[in-house]
């Protein structure tokens, strides 16, 4: 019953998979989904409207422009009516156009004006899947939110075998049949989540204060993706710079004081995740004016509270799930996982920041996912919307696999 009248904009793009189409709307119409379809320029050479109307029993959209319907702005109607919108198959150039924003024609522009999940089915020879630009293309849209199905490996239409080829009907379908499963389960159970970001500032005077080199580009990137799986989410982001974003509620602090503050208003939540490059100390005393040069002496400094161990001991309050984020020079995953089990957490992510082109500052990021039972994911060098889409994909997982912990 998980497909029963869910709505699927089906896009049709222009490869010798695209016949497989037809078997996938038998499947679907078997389970009383209801499908509307776009069919490319370039599908029009594999897959004729006549066929796919007969199996779908409604209209087959071609341009952006329709003379016969001119009171409805289709790219538009149609984005807003989808449940979620499936590409098949996604040619590499299809790839290319999204990751550029284009939208030259009826089903470029749907996807680029919708506020669904797109979700991407790849069909291609192994070279163009494994060149580099493809594999850009592909970990830009898994950053922008999009979800792929497949490739998978196997003989493909040109004679060659390996990875570009398409998933099956059936395995698109089971697909399909899984993801408004979970998306049922989460929006039944009304996750929570908090992320802090950024670094704090611990005031010695009005003007002067000890921080760090957070930028909290790779919080903000994390509270994003939980908002886009629809989990009730709220950044508590220190100084850095945030933008808005709907559905993602932002409550900006200075010191680490405030966070703690913040974060204890926020309690009880289902997730926490503690990316924010909290100072360890703070001044023992702030000045209320600003101290003259020959006022400066020693500054005296006292530990700062702990909201990681905070969130991870607390057993009242806890968070269901407390992920926290090891920023280290060297002895990266020893010292990550020293700290995964003092501060309580269930996940550790730990990122090198010595390196010049990854960590602070920098758009781009390289971690190690690490759970409780010691087990290490790494994740290699890629942009921080691509590691914060990987990172919630697993927490989430968690959940659906374990859905014991959710009350």
């Amino acid at each position: 019953m998980t497909l029963k009248n869910k709505k699927i904009l089906l896009v049709i793009g222009g490869g010798i998979s695209a016949y497989k189409a037809l078997d996938l709307v038998r499947l679907l119409k078997k389970k009383s989904a209801d499908i509307k379809t776009i069919l490319t320029k370039s599908g029009k050479n594999f897959v004729t409207p006549l066929s796919i109307s007969a199996l779908t029993k409604s209209k087959v959209y071609e341009d952006i422009f329709d003379a016969n319907n001119e009171s409805e702005i289709d790219h538009i109607s149609l984005s807003r009516w989808a449940d979620i919108i499936l590409v098949l198959p996604a040619t590499a150039n299809f790839l290319s156009k999204l990751k550029s924003g284009r939208a030259e024609d009826l089903a470029t522009t749907v996807i680029l004006a919708s506020n669904k999940d797109i979700i991407l089915v790849p069909a291609m020879n192994v070279r163009m899947w494994l060149h580099k630009a493809t594999q850009e293309n592909f970990k830009t849209l898994v950053g922008y939110g999009y979800k792929f199905i497949g490739p998978t490996s196997g003989e493909m239409a040109c004679g060659e075998y390996g990875e570009g080829k398409m998933s099956s009907p059936r395995q698109i379908f089971s697909y399909l049949s899984t993801y408004f499963k979970n998306k049922n389960f989460l929006k039944k159970k009304n996750l929570s989540a908090l992320v802090t970001s950024g670094p704090t500032r611990e005031y010695i005077d009005p003007v002067r204060y000890i921080s760090n080199e957070s930028s909290g580009k790779q919080g903000y990137e994390i509270a994003l993706a939980l908002s886009k799986f629809g989990i009730k989410t709220t950044l508590i982001a220190g100084p850095s710079v945030t933008n808005t974003h709907k559905g993602l509620k932002i409550k900006k602090v200075k010191t680490a004081d405030q966070m703690l503050l913040e974060v204890k208003k926020l309690l009880p939540v289902d997730i926490a995740i503690c990316a924010a490059a909290v100072s360890d100390f703070k001044p023992k005393f702030t000045n209320k004016n600003k101290l003259k040069k020959d006022e400066i002496g020693p500054i005296k400094l006292k530990k700062n509270i702990d909201i990681l161990n905070y969130l991870g001991k607390n057993n009242k309050l806890r968070p269901k799930i407390v992920v926290g984020f090891s920023a280290e020079t060297n002895d990266l995953i020893k010292n990550s996982i020293v700290k995964l089990r003092e501060k309580y957490c269930d996940f550790i992510i730990a990122n090198d920041v010595s390196k010049k082109n990854t960590g602070f500052n920098v758009d781009y990021n390289k971690v190690s996912f690490i759970d409780k039972k010691g087990k290490i994911e790494t994740i290699s060098r890629n942009k921080k919307s691509y590691i914060a889409s990987i990172i919630v994909k697993k927490i989430v997982d968690n959940f659906l696999i374990n859905d014991k912990n959710i009350n």
